[in-house]
């Protein structure tokens, strides 16, 4: 019998069988080579999941350094661009209402209210404060122009087209500057300041409007804050006989 299938083997009188029994060796080589490779990779995904981890790690410190900077300049530009916004308001709704506070004269006139102390301080009422409405002791919105005109009878301590106090970066004017703690307090003088206020206020030349300006800015001691120090401008225009 073994001697008849060898014989029909070799006259390929059986032409499916002899191409299957050549094939085996391929599929038993292949069947040894994926256990090869499933042997070899054993532990790999360990392995891959401890490089992405170093990976990772070394991201996070490179960045790291941008998220402080990201949180110190929040802080600058959230917090204090707050505190200086507000602080800002406040001086100009003072100003605007020194006709309100002082029954001697009208607020767009005044010249005697010392607006750097709290509560404002005039002169003609109670002698606290040396603002006499005369230079160098002109306060509250400088007084009214020194010539007569549709809005007023002249004889003022300002000319038209002119300006009293100051804003940056020109030096502070006495009676136009004050000075703020880290909380909003006032203070008596820079001395452990960390915001400064100061105003200046312009007569048009029709003597008829004024022009207020407030700048409020942190001190050189929140400088070291991520983003530098921070300053407010806030602007009004005030008119005669209001």
């Amino acid at each position: 019998m073994a001697e008849q299938l060898t014989s029909m083997l070799n006259n390929r009188s059986l032409p499916g069988c002899r191409s299957q029994l050549s094939r085996r060796p391929r599929i038993e080589q292949a069947e040894r080579r994926l256990r090869d490779c499933a042997r070899l990779e054993r532990g790999s995904a360990l392995i891959e999941t401890l490089v992405a981890a170093g990976i990772l790690i070394i991201v996070v410190v490179g960045i790291l350094p941008l998220f402080m900077l990201a949180t110190q300049t929040t802080y600058t530009q959230g917090d204090v661009a707050t505190r200086i916004t507000e602080y800002a308001q406040d001086k100009m709704e003072q100003l605007l209402s020194l006709n309100k506070d002082n029954i001697i004269a009208d607020g767009f006139n005044d010249a005697t209210t010392d607006t750097t102390v709290f509560p404002a301080a005039v002169n003609a009422l109670d002698g606290t404060t040396s603002c006499t409405g005369t230079s160098p002791n002109i306060c509250g919105l400088g007084g009214g122009s020194t010539v007569a005109s549709t809005c007023g009878l002249g004889g003022g301590s300002m000319a038209p087209s002119s300006t009293v106090g100051s804003i940056p970066p020109a030096a502070p004017v006495t009676y136009f500057v004050d000075y703020l703690d880290t909380n909003g307090n006032l203070l008596t003088s820079s001395t452990g300041a960390y915001y400064t206020r100061q105003w200046q206020v312009s007569l048009d030349s029709t003597s008829c409007l004024k022009t207020i300006t407030v700048v409020v800015a942190s001190s050189s001691a929140s400088a070291s804050l991520k983003g530098g120090a921070v300053s407010m401008k806030l602007v009004t225009i005030k008119a005669a006989n209001l």
